[in-house]
């Protein structure tokens, strides 16, 4: 009887990634507004770097609610799509090597968003986290929050259904 060794920890962390880098790469406006993701085991952190061109009201200044809830609705899309393969990743079902160079994933649909502005985006670094809340075969709702300095005192908080691809 052979016992299997474990994988070196650096080869599983590339491996996992390399899965997500795929997966962010299928969404092009991720990479327009900036946005990255801190992947801590499953848990995901998207962090949105501040930019000048995220001001909505120079006056304040303050960003831009536009970008606040794009922000919140890719973090929610990458969010449910990493969990949704989080699954066949760690069962060796899916090989980021392979799939590197394959056709992006068929990404889950926005059905609705909605989204709660609680205090002004301030011009530095927003930090975002979301929550599956639930996840059919054909459906799933996903629960996502923003904050930039504490993460007790959200900027915005939002709620999203999806519409989950087929396959």
């Amino acid at each position: 009887m052979t016992r299997s060794t474990p994988e070196p920890v650096q080869v599983v962390k590339s491996r996992r990634d390399a899965a997500l880098a795929w997966l962010v790469k299928a969404v092009p406006y991720i990479g327009f507004l900036g946005v990255q993701f801190d992947r801590r085991g499953d848990e995901l952190t998207a962090v949105l770097p501040f930019r000048e061109m995220l001001i909505g009201n120079p006056a304040l200044p303050a960003l831009h609610g536009g970008a606040t809830a794009a922000f919140l609705e890719v973090t929610a899309i990458i969010e449910l799509a990493w969990a949704t393969m989080w699954e066949d990743l760690e069962a060796g079902r899916l090989d980021p090597s392979r799939i590197a160079d394959a056709a992006l994933p068929n990404l889950p649909k926005t059905i609705d968003f909605s989204i709660d502005y609680l205090r002004s985006g301030l011009p530095r670094d927003a930090y975002a986290r979301a929550r599956v809340t639930r996840s059919g075969r054909r459906y799933a709702s996903v629960q996502v929050e923003c904050w930039q300095d504490n993460r007790n005192r959200p900027v915005a908080l939002g709620s999203a259904h999806f519409l989950m691809p087929e396959g």
